[in-house]
């Protein structure tokens, strides 16, 4: 598991990287500072969940089910909550009014992000 979790996390490290260069430098004369602003917001719960991911990795020296579960809940997490506000972020730009629709795709990343830690915080508890 080790493995995939770093993996997962460079993957979406690299992203992160791309998206925050992107946001500042290719979409700045596109998007309204509010929009700029939820962008900005996405790229930085990414990172921090990146982060995240990378301190399970060191975490997870067997098969421990809430590790994995923290590991499941940070990467959809991320795809959810950081991925709706990439596209809420450019709905405008994109023309596509509809996703307003994924308005509440938001939150439950952020669930996910919070049942995450939460999942860390017992893991922690119960290593021996």
């Amino acid at each position: 598991m080790n493995k995939q979790i770093v993996v997962t996390a460079s993957l979406l490290g690299l992203l992160a990287v791309i998206t925050g260069a992107f946001g500042a430098h290719g979409l700045k004369a596109s998007l309204s500072a509010q929009q700029l602003e939820v962008w900005h917001t996405a790229v930085q719960y990414q990172f921090y969940h990146v982060f995240a991911l990378l301190f399970l990795s060191t975490f997870a020296r067997g098969k421990n089910r809430l590790i994995v579960s923290s590991y499941y809940l940070f990467t959809f997490g991320i795809v959810f909550f950081s991925g709706s506000l990439y596209l809420l972020a450019c709905r405008d730009l994109l023309g596509w009014n509809w996703l307003s629709l994924m308005g509440p795709i938001t939150p439950i990343g952020g669930l996910l992000f919070i049942i995450g830690w939460l999942t860390l915080a017992l893991a922690a508890i119960r290593n021996k």
